[in-house]
């Protein structure tokens, strides 16, 4: 069988399972809602009273809520009327807006003696929240309604029923993780970062300084961040992240990158790339695992350097590194046309000629020239199912 027929075999296999995945998330949105609006529902589930004024025992939570998620008023309700039903203080319910994504809202929830905060949204939830609980010691608890639900799918919380996931977050361990940042030094194109717009808005900090943006899972630049830039929002609302492949699949033809790489206080090396991504753990949607090796709290950065030629054959031979790489199995053959290399560092400083663009956890930051990334060790708390 000639290439061009594997590679045409391949593409057909993608299309199935693309189909295949499509379905399944459609019919786990459905469950998802019908658990939040029939409580019961669940085996063993027990009837949710009321919210209830009760005695000022036990821990006080707080829910930073993106309303624009179609879930959350029903939510609201059912997770209200389970912390009455355990005889909870009457929890604190912040809702995000435009201007602030969640991080003065989960202050204001410490500030009033919030024992946890509990992010309801999206991956941009996730990270407002976690922005403004880093260094508090307080943990925060996860209930994932957006697209990706990255941090929460690498810390294997429920994805699909709400209700375990707040049990998760009132009755789960703390564990601290740690947590990347990311400094633009110089940009092509104007930064757009709403969760690290509030921060500098609520900071003392000197207004002149570069921002830090924060991030708990991967950071981006190249051919994935082009990627989630081209995503369209309506589609995404439809299917949920398989619009990001549908959108990579119209940047496959694109052209690599001249990058210069510093890792630590190494010499800067220059190569050529599709992506270059640095992340803190390395699980995606779709059983995709793009940094096996890399741990939430192990006090490291992981780098992989994304490369292909010759055009979809070198796709579908990384396509096949990924698979293998996450079943544990690597491939270190030479003069492979597709491949992911990696390594570690504790900070990494990235130089772009012409600019690319760059993303934090699927949120766009801007086209950049130089960026530098950190890790923070162990600088946050999260709540985590009792194992």
């Amino acid at each position: 069988m000639t290439w061009e027929a594997w590679v045409a075999v391949c593409a057909a296999v993608v299309a199935v399972a693309s189909l295949l995945l499509v379905a399944i998330l459609w019919l786990r949105q459905r469950e998802l809602r019908r658990r939040i609006e029939s409580p019961r529902s669940g085996p063993g589930a027990r009837e949710l009273r009321l919210a209830r004024d009760v005695d000022e025992t036990g821990q006080l939570v707080a829910f930073v809520a993106n309303p624009s998620k179609q879930d959350v008023p029903a939510l609201r309700l059912a997770v209200l009327n389970a912390c009455a039903d355990q005889g909870l203080p009457r929890p604190l319910w912040f809702e995000t807006t435009i201007a602030d994504p969640g991080v003065g809202q989960t202050r204001a929830a410490v500030a009033q003696g919030a024992d946890v905060v509990v992010a309801i949204g999206g991956d941009g939830t996730v990270r407002a929240v976690a922005e403004g609980l880093v260094g508090t010691g307080v943990p925060m608890g996860l209930i994932p309604v957006g697209t990706g639900n990255l941090l929460a799918r690498n810390l294997d919380l429920p994805l699909s029923d709400a209700m375990a996931a707040l049990r998760t977050a009132l009755e789960g361990r703390d564990r601290t993780i740690d947590v990347g940042w990311l400094r633009v030094h110089r940009w092509q194109s104007e930064l757009d970062d709403p969760v690290s717009d509030a921060a500098e808005v609520l900071s003392t900090a000197l207004p002149d300084l570069p921002r830090d943006h924060i991030f708990l899972v991967i950071a981006g630049l190249g051919f994935d961040a082009a990627m989630v830039a081209d995503t369209d929002e309506q589609l995404k609302a439809r299917v949920g992240w398989i619009a990001y492949f549908v959108s990579g699949m119209r940047h496959l033809h694109g052209r690599r990158t001249r990058v210069h790489v510093r890792l630590d206080e190494q010499p800067m090396t220059s190569t050529r790339l599709r992506s270059l991504l640095i992340g803190n753990c390395g699980r995606l949607p779709g059983g995709i695992t793009l940094l096996p090796d890399a741990e939430l709290d192990d006090g490291w950065l992981d780098i992989a350097a994304i490369d292909t030629r010759g055009g979809i054959a070198g796709w579908a031979q990384l396509f096949g590194e990924v698979m293998l790489q996450g079943a544990g199995v690597r491939n270190d053959l030479p003069a492979k046309i597709g491949r992911i290399d990696h390594t570690r560092a504790q900070e990494v400083r990235v130089v772009v000629q012409g600019g690319e663009h760059v993303q934090v956890d699927g949120d766009i930051v801007g086209r950049v020239t130089e960026l530098s990334a950190r890790v923070d060790h162990a600088a946050l708390v999260v709540r985590v199912p009792v194992v």
